[in-house]
């Protein structure tokens, strides 16, 4: 069983920054694939970003150039980046773990097998 710890969340203003952090237990990270996902009020949770075992990293199109995933192995740890923040990035954020599937493109909740319980990003304008 993996756990998730997300951290790092906070209230902003635009144009801020801020990085995420997952903390990982259980399992070591460089394994799997590892995701971030948000949720808007009222709204389904939908993909940001994700890194796959071999380190190739993407990103939403709505994020792309302002947010960067990585991982630092060593401290089992997964990170989102968050530059250039926005009043519409205000959502919470989920960090996810996914085991290695052959035709996954990882960018579905259905995709992913753990979840940390979420940290909350507020933007002001």
């Amino acid at each position: 069983q993996v756990q998730l710890v997300e951290s790092g969340g906070g209230l902003v203003q635009a144009g801020d920054s801020l990085r995420l952090s997952c903390e990982a237990s259980g399992r070591t990270i460089s394994s799997y694939t590892m995701g971030w996902f948000r949720q808007f009020l009222g709204k389904e949770r939908e993909y940001v970003a994700h890194i796959r075992w071999s380190g190739d990293t993407y990103v939403a199109d709505s994020v792309k150039g302002r947010f960067t995933i990585s991982r630092d192995n060593a401290k089992n740890t997964l990170y989102l980046q968050m530059n250039s923040l926005k009043p519409e990035d205000t959502a919470v954020y989920y960090c996810a773990g996914a085991l290695v599937r052959r035709y996954s493109n990882y960018r579905s909740t259905t995709e992913y097998d753990w979840w940390g319980q979420g940290t909350q990003v507020t933007v002001s304008s």
